[in-house]
């Protein structure tokens, strides 16, 4: 693929999703110090549900029941993963969400392996070996204590693992658009029933609350999907996947200079561990250009 015009514009959007995504970390841990999980979540979803179905309500029209049986089914998935995420927040730093969330790419190839009967390539299973060490020296400490926030974010990788996989199975035949609209309103519409239920009611709506809905719903969803889907077919799968490694890259700076996180050597070894596996793995998908989506 020549180096076009196009082909650069493409992957500087992308890298601008990906600096979008790694700042959502730092910003809902803030908003809950303000806002219930489930609150946020209902807000963040049904607001980018709306945005996305406001600028193609054309495909709307043409939903089929397919894509809303499909929609709903990846949509339990998001809702396992970022349920996990965003609770794990309230007890890990978001240095630590930022990279143990990203293992979600090394966790695939697991559960494929485990649904096939069959073993994952050699650069895989180097990944997933490298993210291991990873995991540990990131969270694990001397005394082989693990916090609750990390299990919790951890589970979350599990969740949009298995969704990641499941894409593969429930997406064929289904226009993208629609999917991604009943996936996003199904996170949102169950994350309601459980705030209202369980959270106060109205919630604390301030700047923090605010500002960190904006990013993750306008930009970090509706409008990430928009670019995705429009500008990622103009550059080379290895490239989208190189420069979907800086998401936790972006998420532990921006926690560093947003709110003054630091991490130790021993965590500093552990984040090049994952991000050196979660780079082997995503080369792997791409080169077998399975589907892959996003999920902070």
């Amino acid at each position: 693929m020549k180096k076009t015009p196009m082909r650069w514009r493409a992957e500087i959007c992308l890298l601008l999703i990906a600096l979008v995504w790694g700042t959502t970390f730092i910003l809902v841990k803030g908003a809950l110090g303000f806002i219930g999980p489930y609150t946020f979540l209902a807000l963040r979803f049904i607001l980018a549900a709306v945005l996305l179905a406001g600028v193609s309500y054309e495909h709307l029209y043409r939903i089929s029941r397919q894509e809303i049986k499909a929609g709903l089914a990846l949509g339990l998935f998001l809702i396992v993963g970022f349920i996990f995420q965003t609770m794990g927040l309230q007890y890990t730093s978001a240095s630590n969400a930022a990279f143990i969330t990203g293992l979600s790419v090394v966790i695939v190839p697991i559960i494929i392996s485990i649904y096939t009967s069959s073993l994952p390539s050699w650069g895989t299973t180097s990944g997933i070996v490298l993210a291991t060490t990873g995991l540990f020296l990131l969270s694990v400490t001397d005394a082989f204590y693990i916090s609750y926030g990390d299990i919790l974010v951890l589970g979350a990788a599990f969740g949009f693992a298995a969704h990641i996989v499941s894409v593969d199975r429930w997406s064929v035949n289904c226009n993208t658009v629609n999917l991604a609209i009943v996936q996003i309103l199904a996170v949102g519409l169950f994350c309601m029933s459980v705030a209202i239920a369980r959270e106060p009611w109205p919630p604390v709506i301030n700047a923090p609350v605010v500002e960190a809905l904006v990013i993750t719903s306008v930009f970090g969803t509706a409008l990430a999907f928009l670019v995705q889907n429009t500008l990622q077919k103009h550059t080379t799968p290895t490239r989208t996947a190189v420069i979907f490694i800086t998401e936790p890259i972006f998420g532990a700076a921006f926690a560093h200079f947003w709110a003054g996180e630091v991490l130790s050597s021993r965590a500093l070894l552990g984040c090049a561990l994952i991000i050196s596996g979660m780079l082997l793995t995503e080369l792997d998908f791409a080169r077998l250009k399975l589907p892959r989506l996003r999920q902070t």
